[in-house]
């Protein structure tokens, strides 16, 4: 099964901000535990390349993803550690390059329609809408796909399990990323079962939108 098609089928992208890599299979088993297999491990700390090396030795069944990546070098380091996808807050060429060149999942960030047109000049239909709250939310993104039909989003900023039913539901929403799901003061307390939870309250919110749609 294909990265991309392995995050929609989660439909939910949690972002984890790990300022100790001990902490990262602890935080990758509660998500399990919690119904989510997708890992997105952001690159805003100085363990997090060390964390991305831990959760893809430990933890195979998780679908990982280096996210905050906004240099060549460090989406190299953040592969070469293991993870599968690529997330970046905008565009870089450097990086969308190197990627598709090395088969690499790359999900730029794009919340702009001249942003867009340089995903597509790479072929890329499924991009990242950051910070979702102040570009518009779920009209921006609908708005956008007026002239990108094709284009599919992963939102995050501004999004929890309050309003997580009225992204999922969108046609155009590939997944929902966020850091709800493992906060940052949960992972520092060691609260792992915290994480289990909140993050079975959100794939439980997930099935209940995909079976709603299903019946219509």
């Amino acid at each position: 099964m294909s990265v991309k098609t392995r995050i929609k089928n989660c439909g939910i992208v949690p972002i984890a901000v790990l300022d100790r890599a001990e902490d990262a299979v602890p935080c990758g088993k509660a998500l399990l535990a919690g119904g989510i297999d997708i890992m997105e491990i952001t690159l805003r700390t100085s363990a997090a390349i060390n964390s991305i090396g831990k959760v893809s030795k430990e933890l195979p069944d998780i679908c990982l993803g280096a996210g905050t990546v906004m240099t060549l070098d460090k989406c190299r380091l953040a592969v070469g550690a293991g993870a599968k996808f690529v997330v970046s807050p905008g565009f870089n060429r450097d990086i969308v390059e190197w990627c598709m060149k090395n088969d690499v999942v790359v999900v730029p960030g794009c919340v702009t329609p001249t942003e867009i047109m340089y995903a597509l000049e790479y072929k890329i239909n499924l991009v990242k809408f950051f910070p979702a709250s102040m570009y518009g939310g779920l009209a921006g993104m609908k708005a956008l796909t007026g002239p990108f039909p094709n284009i599919a989003f992963i939102p995050s900023g501004g999004i929890s399990n309050k309003n997580l039913a009225e992204y999922i539901t969108a046609p155009f929403v590939h997944a929902v990323g966020g850091s709800w799901m493992c906060a940052a003061q949960d992972i520092s307390k060691g609260d792992f079962d915290k994480i289990t939870a909140i993050s079975s309250q959100t794939i439980d919110i997930v099935k209940k939108v995909r079976e709603m749609i299903s019946k219509k």
